[in-house]
């Protein structure tokens, strides 16, 4: 049976196994699929040694992506931009192969519930790893514009400059941010988990018609709320269908069959999947 495995630290709570372990049994195929803690001064041992005893494949989680594009032989081009390995793959030669599937996953499940990307204007919230992951395949979906708002707006201003020459790419501080008509804004900080709200004005939301927090919650997260709150009628997306969708993109990297998404995105909200 093939073997596939997370790595992160912590990793108690992972839904990985249960998200692929799923994918698995919709698709008729059998796959031996396990979280593993990796020491966070032993990442490459524990990696490698997976590999050297029959693994075909791995997702890496926080905080290891950066290490594992460093331990990778070979990267796609998306995850060589992005900086960033969260799939392995056991290539045919024994050499490993490094992708990003957090972008893709992310895009897909805007897609299934059918938010109109093309010739629309994205506000990104955050300047870290998870925005530079996601607006390269937001890029591909050719939005008017993607501008990204940061609380150190040196650093949004530099991500923006990093993915000019893809698209029409943007970078402000909260102060500076202009006014305009966002269709889609995107939390990609933090925020939500640590029990805070971005320093968003309300005002930015008045022409939106899709919050996304990029968190994932089983209810709606502070961002989705403050949201609603103020606008009665906007739509709201949590982390859960970028969770499942990177995860089916990674499936298909290692095994080269999609897996649907929307029956394993119900089980996670309903609790269903241990």
């Amino acid at each position: 049976m093939d073997k596939y495995a997370v790595f992160g630290n912590p990793i108690k709570h992972s839904k990985s196994p249960a998200i692929h372990q799923q994918f698995a049994t919709s698709l008729g195929e059998q796959i031996e699929y396990c979280a593993i803690l990796a020491p966070i001064d032993g990442f490459k041992k524990v990696v490698t040694d997976f590999f050297a005893t029959g693994g075909k494949g791995a997702n890496v989680t926080v905080p290891f992506k950066e290490q594992a594009y460093e331990l990778v032989d070979e990267r796609t081009e998306l995850a060589t931009i992005v900086g960033a390995v969260n799939t392995i793959k056991l290539l045919d030669d024994g050499r490993l192969l490094g992708d990003n599937t957090d972008g893709i996953g992310f895009v897909n499940d805007l897609l299934v519930n059918q938010v109109t990307i093309k010739n629309k204007r994205v506000l990104l919230i955050g300047a870290g790893g998870a925005a530079r992951g996601v607006i390269l395949p937001l890029l591909a979906q050719q939005p008017s514009e993607i501008i990204i708002v940061n609380r150190t707006a040196a650093k949004g201003k530099e991500l923006a400059e990093l993915f000019a020459q893809y698209g029409n790419v943007t970078g402000y501080g909260f102060n500076d941010l202009p006014i305009s008509d966002y269709s889609l804004i995107v939390n990609s900080t933090s925020s939500s988990m640590l029990g805070e709200l971005p320093a968003l004005d309300k005002k930015h939301l008045d022409g939106c018609e899709y919050v996304y927090d990029m968190f994932y919650s089983q209810q709606n997260t502070l961002f989705m709320q403050w949201a609603q709150d103020y606008k009665a009628n906007i739509n709201v997306l949590d982390g859960s269908g970028m969770l499942v969708g990177q995860a089916a993109q990674a499936y298909f990297v290692w095994r080269n069959n999609m897996p649907e998404i929307l029956p394993v995105i119900r089980a996670l909200k309903s609790g269903e999947l241990a």
